[in-house]
C-alpha cells in the first residue's frame, strides 16, 4: 500500500493465543474462563518466594502442534527467559518467556485469495499475565483499576509474523488464516472476545526516500485491538495520523498506543520498549526443555488435515469454490459433510443440503453439527432416499424437519406419514388424464402455445396426489397427453 506522499505501510503482528490447557502453564491452577476473581491462584503464580516452576507438558504439546501447522521448524532446544518490568498486573515483576532461544522459528501464513504469504519469524512460549479491570468507561478515564490474577500463568504462544504485510486488508486475511488454521488444531478456543487471542499490531511508515533498515523506522505498537475489525480500525487510522505527521515535517514517535473502539481513534500510552529494556536473563528455576525429533515427528504425523488441504479435496469432487470456503471456515462443519460422505452421499449433494436446510435447522435448535437428532447417517440415508427418486426434495425437507421434532431415522419418518413418491406410471396415468378433464381450459392453452400452462397443470396433479408424484414424470405424462404422444 503506497500512500498519496510515496510513503509505503508496513504491517507486522505479534499474535498471542492462550492454549486450552486444564492448568496453568506452571502450576496446578484451573485456567477455566469465568471464575470470581482470584479465586484461580495459587502461590506458583502469584510469585511468591521461594516457589519453584512446573513445565506443563500439555502446553508443550499443543504449542509445537501450532509450530508445525504454521510450517515452523522446531527448535529441539529452547530456552525460558526472565522478562522484567512492572506493571500492576504482573505479579512476580517478570515474565517467564523465551527470547534467545525460541521454540520455533520460520513459518508462513498465506493470504486467501492472494499468491502472496506473510512469514513467521518465531513461535514462543510463555505464561500470561493477570487482568486489570478498568473502573470506567476505557483505559485512559479510568478513575481506577482492580487486579484480577486468575489468567496470571495461563500458558500462550507468541506468533510473532515478520513486517510482511502493506495494508489493513493483509492484516485481516493474515488473521483469517491464521485464526481459521489454529481452529483445526484444538489447541486454543480463540476467544477474542475473552482475551484467549489478542493481537497487538506494529505499523510504521516507510519514506518514499529511505534506503536503511526497516527497523531504523520508527514503529508504533497498537494495543487493545479486541477483534478483527478492530484490528482493521486501529490499523486505518494510524495510517492516517502518521502521514498526516510525515505531511507536516514532524517525527512519528515509537510509542505503544491503546486503540479506543468508541471513537476509532487510537491514543498514546507509553514510550515503546527494546528488547534490552526488559532484562531479559535465563530462567534459572527452569531447566532447557529439550525434545526427541521422533516425538516431533509423531506430532506432525498426528495432525488434522487442514484448511487449505480439505478445499483441495472438495473441489476434486466437484463442490464450488464459494462452498467450499464457507465449510472450511468452521472445523466442525466440515467433519460433520465428511462424515456425511463417508456414510455413501456424494459431497456436492452433502455440502448443498448442509448449507441449506440443515445450517437453518442446526441454528433454529442452537445444535453444534454432529450434534442432536441429525446425526451424518441419518442425513446420508435421506439424501440416498431423494437419489433413489423414492422421496421428492419437498417430500426430503419435510422429512428433514420431522427428524429434528421426532428424534427417528428418515424410513421410520416416511412410513409413518406416507411420504414415498409416485412415479409408477400407470398409476400417475389416471390422475393425469382426470386432471386435464377438470381443466380443459388450461390444457387447450397449452395446446395452443402457452407454455405455462403445463406448469398449472403439473400442480394440481402434485395436488391430487398431496405431492407424493415425481414432478419429472407427470411432466412428461401432461405433455404426452396434450400432445398426443403417448399411448392412449
Amino acid at each position: 500500500m503506497i500512500l498519496d506522499n510515496g510513503a509505503e505501510v508496513i504491517i507486522g503482528f505479534e499474535v498471542h493465543v492462550e492454549l486450552k490447557t486444564a492448568t496453568k502453564l506452571f502450576c496446578p491452577c484451573p485456567t477455566a474462563f469465568g471464575a470470581a476473581p482470584n479465586t484461580s491462584i495459587c502461590p506458583v503464580c502469584l510469585g511468591h518466594p521461594g516457589v519453584l516452576p512446573a513445565l506443563n507438558q500439555g502446553a508443550v504439546h499443543l504449542a509445537v502442534r501450532a509450530a508445525l501447522a504454521l510450517g515452523c521448524r522446531i527448535n529441539l532446544l529452547s530456552r525460558f527467559d526472565r522478562k522484567n518490568y512492572f506493571y500492576a498486573d504482573l505479579p512476580k515483576g517478570y515474565q517467564i518467556s523465551q527470547f534467545d532461544h525460541p521454540l520455533a522459528e520460520r513459518g508462513a501464513v498465506a493470504l486467501p485469495g492472494t499468491s502472496r504469504q506473510v512469514r513467521i519469524r518465531r513461535i514462543h512460549i510463555e505464561e500470561e499475565a493477570g487482568k486489570l479491570n478498568h473502573e470506567g468507561e476505557n483505559l485512559w478515564t479510568a478513575q481506577s483499576s482492580l487486579v484480577d490474577f486468575n489468567r496470571a500463568g495461563i500458558p500462550l504462544i507468541e506468533i510473532v509474523s515478520e513486517p510482511d504485510m502493506r495494508s489493513p486488508e493483509d492484516g485481516r486475511l493474515y488473521l483469517h488464516s491464521l485464526i481459521r488454521t489454529l481452529a483445526y488444531l484444538d489447541v486454543s478456543d480463540l476467544r477474542m472476545e475473552e482475551g484467549s487471542l489478542r493481537c497487538d499490531a506494529n505499523i510504521s511508515l516507510k519514506p518514499a526516500d529511505f534506503e536503511g533498515d526497516l527497523e531504523d523506522i520508527p514503529r508504533v505498537e497498537l494495543k487493545n485491538l479486541n477483534s478483527i475489525r478492530s484490528v482493521v480500525r486501529g490499523l486505518e487510522y494510524e495510517i492516517e495520523r502518521q502521514a498526516a505527521l510525515l505531511d507536516a515535517g514532524r517525527p512519528v514517535m515509537r510509542e505503544t498506543r491503546g486503540f479506543d473502539d468508541a471513537s476509532g481513534t487510537t491514543l498514546s500510552q507509553r514510550s515503546k520498549e527494546a528488547a534490552n529494556d526488559y532484562r531479559y536473563f535465563p530462567e534459572p528455576d527452569l531447566p532447557p526443555l529439550m525434545l526427541e525429533a521422533a516425538w516431533v515427528d509423531g506430532v506432525r504425523d498426528a495432525l488434522p488435515m487442514l484448511p487449505d488441504a480439505w478445499a483441495a479435496r472438495m473441489a476434486e469432487y466437484g463442490v464450488r469454490a464459494q462452498d467450499a470456503e464457507v465449510l472450511v471456515s468452521d472445523p466442525a462443519l466440515v467433519r460433520f459433510t465428511d462424515a456425511v460422505h463417508a456414510q455413501g452421499a456424494p459431497f456436492p449433494e452433502a455440502v448443498s443440503w448442509i448449507l441449506g436446510d440443515v445450517a437453518r435447522l442446526q441454528n433454529a435448535h442452537h445444535l453444534p453439527y454432529g450434534e442432536g437428532p441429525l446425526t451424518a447417517p441419518r442425513l446420508a440415508r435421506l439424501l440416498a432416499l431423494v437419489q433413489d427418486g423414492r422421496l421428492s426434495g419437498r417430500m426430503a425437507k419435510e422429512v428433514l424437519e420431522a427428524m429434528y421434532d421426532n428424534d427417528q431415522d428418515p424410513d421410520v419418518i416416511v412410513e409413518t406419514r406416507g411420504l414415498r413418491q409416485v412415479s409408477d406410471v400407470q398409476a400417475l396415468t389416471a390422475i393425469v388424464e382426470r386432471v386435464i378433464a377438470e381443466n380443459a381450459k388450461v390444457a387447450e392453452d397449452f395446446r395452443t402455445g402457452k407454455e405455462k400452462a403445463l406448469a398449472y397443470l403439473v400442480g394440481q396433479v402434485m395436488k391430487a396426489t398431496r405431492g407424493q408424484a415425481e414432478p419429472a414424470v407427470a411432466n412428461r405424462l401432461l405433455r404426452e397427453r396434450l400432445t398426443g404422444g403417448g399411448s392412449q
